[in-house]
């Protein structure tokens, strides 16, 4: 069945991902439409008011999926001057936004993060683990999984790691580092965390996982509630990569399989918010339904000869002059 959409946190990596999936070449190839794309300037989410008047706005013809990409996600800032706008993005706006689609009778997917859980584990986490976030910024997102659903039990709150996609993220980073250290910008090797495990998730990817999820729940038919959304293990390589190992496979990928990267520890970076040791996402409730995302290493190789390159080098590393398809020389 063909579904409406709207979107809030437009302008972020998911939120981009998920309006191209809606409205660029063949996304309409199953019915699926966009019926607004919100970013924070064009709608406060944390503020009753504005929602009601953007839901009044939809009454000729309301969206039947209202998926929240929004959030307030500089970590350390959390921890300090950022905390308060943590908690209104994060922590109250989903509920808002679900006590609204409850009363229009919309589907709402909440995205959330593997924050939420300590980073203890040893093996992949459960859509049913008990959260204990360490952080500030985990603290803000559990409270806005846990207002969304006391809000309206049929949200469905989508949980992932590591996301990356058009805009500045860690992809972005390693390549600007590297690019200035084969330009002479600067020297020595890289400095990568290898004691914090995850899985690396294409945001493309995770668009399309949620679309899924949308296409195969019912509102009635007792399907909200948490599930996990990541790109799958490397089959070659099933363990669970360490940010060297995905800043290992970024260069290599682009031509920088000579540079040297030291692996380094959480504490070496001394950062105000602690960092999950341990944010791989079992994504069984999802798999039983049909949605599963690729690897990450394909994840990877399709971003980087992707148009969302493009975007990442824009944002992250101005000066690299090079196409999103040849490799820095």
């Amino acid at each position: 069945m063909a579904l409406r959409y709207a979107i809030t946190g437009s302008k972020g990596q998911l939120g981009r991902s998920l309006v191209r999936s809606l409205s660029g070449p063949g996304s309409r190839a199953g019915g699926d439409v966009l019926v607004a794309a919100l970013g924070h300037a064009d709608l406060d989410i944390a503020d009753p008011d504005a929602v009601a008047r953007a839901f009044r706005g939809w009454e000729a013809a309301p969206p039947d999926v209202l998926v929240n990409a929004a959030a307030y996600n500089q970590v350390d800032r959390c921890e300090g001057e950022g905390r308060e706008e943590a908690e209104r993005v994060n922590g109250q706006a989903p509920g808002i936004l679900a006590e609204a689609c409850r009363r229009a009778g919309v589907r709402f997917v909440h995205v959330s993060t593997d924050y939420v859980f300590p980073g203890d584990a040893a093996a992949p986490v459960a859509e049913d683990a008990t959260p204990a976030p360490g952080s500030a910024y985990g603290r803000s997102k559990r409270r806005g999984e846990e207002n969304a659903l006391a809000a309206w039990y049929e949200t469905l709150v989508v949980r992932t790691s590591w996301v990356f996609g058009p805009g500045r993220n860690f992809v972005g980073a390693i390549l600007r580092q590297g690019r200035l250290r084969r330009t002479g910008e600067a020297e020595g090797p890289l400095r990568v965390v290898d004691d914090q495990r995850g899985c690396p998730t294409y945001s493309a990817d995770l668009a399309s996982g949620i679309r899924g999820l949308a296409s195969v729940t019912r509102i009635g038919e007792g399907q909200g509630g948490f599930y996990h959304l990541s790109n799958a293990p490397d089959p070659a390589d099933p363990g669970a990569p360490t940010w060297w190992d995905f800043a290992r496979a970024i260069l290599d990928a682009r031509g920088y399989g000579d540079l040297e990267i030291l692996r380094v520890t959480t504490a070496d970076f001394a950062a105000p918010a602690p960092r999950p040791a341990y944010s791989v996402l079992d994504c069984g409730r999802a798999a039983a339904l049909g949605v599963v995302l690729p690897s990450w290493r394909a994840a990877l190789a399709t971003y980087l000869a992707s148009d969302d390159l493009d975007a990442t080098l824009e944002a992250s590393d101005p000066g690299h002059a090079s196409s999103k398809r040849a490799a820095s020389r």
